[in-house]
């Protein structure tokens, strides 16, 4: 597999204002199959589609294009302030609150996405739907909290070495 191809460009207006436009190679989702054929006829189209759907006002300048080679890009303004949050600081009370702005986004994207006709169809009257996305989440909650006790216990034990410095035949890329 061959490494994404990613194109910065520097625009200056008046010879003062600098506009950095981001262009990303986009292949195919991994979500797709590999012998079907993509609804999209361009994987840029399909990325730059994504965004608006997810984003209430998108970058101005998002689009997309393919190359001279054949290759798909979307197009974006270039801003280099990402910001994530680190959920694993948070206290409950801001953990539930950043978990209903997910549920939030994730709901609108939905919603902009697909038919309310056709989703209340699929989760029909009752609460069966309800019940089984509680005992998933619990289950997979019950399961994380199995998994963080292994690992404190392979640290505690030795099994596992968290100091960089003491690790035996690791190697690390930068």
């Amino acid at each position: 597999m061959w490494e994404r191809v990613v194109y910065l460009a520097l625009f200056v207006a008046d010879g003062t204002e600098p506009l950095f436009l981001q262009m990303k190679e986009a292949r195919r989702s991994v979500l797709e199959s590999p012998r079907g054929k993509s609804c999209f006829a361009h994987q840029g189209f399909r990325v730059v589609y994504g965004q608006r759907l997810m984003q209430a006002a998108s970058d101005i300048f998002l689009g997309w294009f393919r190359s001279a080679h054949g290759h798909d890009f979307y197009v974006r303004q270039f801003r280099d302030m990402k910001v994530s949050a680190e959920p694993e600081t948070f206290k409950p009370k801001t953990l539930v609150a950043y978990a209903a702005l997910c549920g939030w986004a994730l709901a609108r994207a939905h919603a902009k996405a697909g038919s309310a006709a056709t989703i209340a169809g699929y989760l029909g009257s009752t609460d069966q739907f309800d019940i089984a996305l509680v005992k998933y989440s619990q289950a997979y909650a019950d399961q994380a909290e199995r998994d963080f006790e292994a690992f404190q216990g392979a640290i505690r034990s030795g099994r596992l070495q968290t100091d960089p410095a003491k690790a035996v035949g690791l190697s690390f890329l930068v």
